[in-house]
């Protein structure tokens, strides 16, 4: 399984990216799927997750009418769509793959395989 995230930039508060994460190798459709991130100095932690069939998606509270996380499974991709950027969410943005989990988590160490970050910055 690879994971390859793109999409990520400079960008001025109030802007918006797309996210965007594809997946090789075993069957996509079958997983669960999620966005985290890391800032300097900081944990990684939560942003959005979906379910195999993405009916069901979750968000941290602060990317909660900002951010719609969803996929296309004939794409093997999954996106994040991120608007009303703010400079609290500058990090490294990681997408992760659950292939055991039949509802999203939002816990780190459910995601067995992780994508190489693309780097989000967002400047005042």
């Amino acid at each position: 399984v690879q994971l390859q995230a793109s999409g990520g930039g400079l960008v001025q508060a109030g802007d918006s990216l797309r996210l965007s994460c594809a997946a090789s190798g075993r069957t996509f459709s079958n997983w669960a799927m999620g966005w985290f991130r890391q800032a300097p100095g900081k944990e990684r932690e939560f942003v959005a997750a979906i379910d195999w069939t993405g009916r069901t998606t979750g968000y941290r509270d602060s990317a909660k009418g900002r951010f719609t996380i969803s996929r296309s499974n004939a794409e093997r991709t999954v996106f994040l769509q991120m608007n009303g950027l703010r400079p609290e969410d500058t990090a490294v943005y990681y997408c992760a793959a659950d292939t055991y989990g039949v509802e999203f988590s939002r816990i780190v160490s459910d995601y067995e395989y992780w994508g190489q970050g693309t780097q989000v910055t967002v400047s005042s």
